[in-house]
């Protein structure tokens, strides 16, 4: 199960993906977590607005989602779309038990003490929480690279 998140990291994580024949003889799965629906004190769903937005960029994510499905593909290689709304790290890793994935392959993005301080890290929580290996391939520029 490869994990994306359409940053720009998405196509040198992906890249880096298409370099190792084990995976592409697999079962892929590429999985991308949408940020669940707006809710705001006093709106059940959010404002319109935000709804009509929020349905713009998941219809948006979803077509980037099966262009990189179809890239796959032509490469040969069995691949399917999954888009699930959600907390990231636990989505990945609840679909990753769903599926019995035998790895999941996560970008780090690199942000810094101060962003995984506030934040936290995506990849960290998938590296610690998951029951089967994972792959983290890093996809920040590095000084020199």
């Amino acid at each position: 199960m490869i994990a994306i998140d359409f940053s720009q990291a998405t196509s040198i994580l992906l890249s880096e993906i298409k370099k190792f024949d084990q995976f592409l003889s697999a079962k892929v799965w590429l999985i991308h977590v949408a940020a669940p629906d707006p809710d705001f004190a006093g709106y059940e769903l959010g404002p319109q607005s935000m709804r009509d937005e929020a349905a713009r960029e998941f219809r948006k994510e979803h077509v980037a989602l099966q262009n990189e499905v179809h890239a796959f593909r032509d490469m040969g290689v069995d691949a399917t779309a999954l888009m699930v709304q959600g907390q990231t790290a636990e989505s990945i890793l609840k679909e990753a038990d769903r599926l019995k994935a035998e790895l999941i392959v996560i970008g780090s993005h690199g942000h810094g003490a101060v962003h995984h301080l506030l934040v936290g890290s995506v990849s960290e929580h998938v590296l610690r929480k998951a029951k089967c290996p994972v792959l983290v391939v890093p996809t920040h520029k590095t000084e020199g690279g």
